[in-house]
């Protein structure tokens, strides 16, 4: 198996005025659009650096969190799955990506109910992938999912996700195939045994949810003693403004469907 991190190709979505009235838990300040916009496009440039084929859709201004791609569905070489996101307003985005993942995947599951399941829930790890049960995935959504990854080849494994985490990936992220960077509260996850685990430093749990790509992490740029012990493992990183999109609970896995 390919390690979760080596990839060739993404699936983005432009953010919509709209987005800046996306989702948030804990209410705060609107983002600000073009810093919104910005952000995504140093992201897309980032990835495309990176050596990456990177697709990017038309905004919807329907649907203000449609920027969050990673939310809707999974991607892996084997063929794609359509998710069905926990927030109901976020479900009439399934249809608006479908024809864009059957266009580039050989094979197209879906889940069909009465569960639900969002992708920011998901981790990939070298051996199998972790479904994290939150507000936004139920026990039901991670069995039919578990099912559907079974059809790809891949072995799923279920996980709570602490009441003070939005999504499982928000609060971690992988840094090598066998190493995840972990806020203190998920930090003794048993679905991490096995695993290094290695936690955050006071005032940085944002900076969990990296991304690594092939040989490079991108990480949210406002976070110094994350960056520092990342480099002192001898990995290479990239810092990326995150500030406006954390306005509205999102950070740097969420904007991308990768494989």
């Amino acid at each position: 198996m390919t390690a979760p991190y080596a990839f060739t190709h993404a699936l983005c979505r432009a953010p919509a005025p709209s987005a800046i009235h996306g989702i948030r838990a804990n209410g705060g300040p609107d983002p600000d659009f073009t810093g919104l916009l910005a952000e995504h496009e140093a992201y897309v440039r980032a990835l495309r650096a990176l050596g990456l084929i990177v697709d990017v859709l038309d905004p919807l201004d329907a649907f203000p969190d449609a920027l969050f791609t990673e939310d809707v569905a999974l991607t892996f070489p084997e063929g794609a799955i359509l998710l069905r996101p926990g927030a109901p307003s976020r479900a009439g985005e399934v249809q608006h990506i479908r024809a864009a993942l059957a266009a580039l995947h050989p094979r197209l599951l879906e889940m069909t109910g009465p569960g639900y399941a969002d992708g920011g829930d998901i981790l990939r790890l070298a051996d199998r992938v972790i479904i994290g049960l939150s507000a936004r995935t139920d026990r039901a959504g991670a069995e039919e999912l578990a099912g559907l990854l079974g059809q790809v080849g891949y072995s799923a494994e279920i996980a709570e996700t602490p009441p003070d985490v939005l999504h499982f990936k928000t609060g971690c992220g992988l840094i090598d195939a066998g190493t995840i960077l972990a806020v203190p509260a998920l930090a003794r996850c048993p679905q991490f045994a096995g695993l290094e685990v290695v936690t955050t430093p006071p005032g940085e749990e944002e900076a969990a949810n990296l991304l690594r790509i092939n040989d490079t992490i991108l990480v949210g740029d406002r976070w110094p003693a994350t960056h520092a012990l990342l480099a002192a493992r001898g990995l290479a990183i990239r810092p990326l403004a995150t500030a406006q999109i954390a306005r509205i609970d999102a950070g740097l896995s969420c904007m991308s469907l990768r494989w």
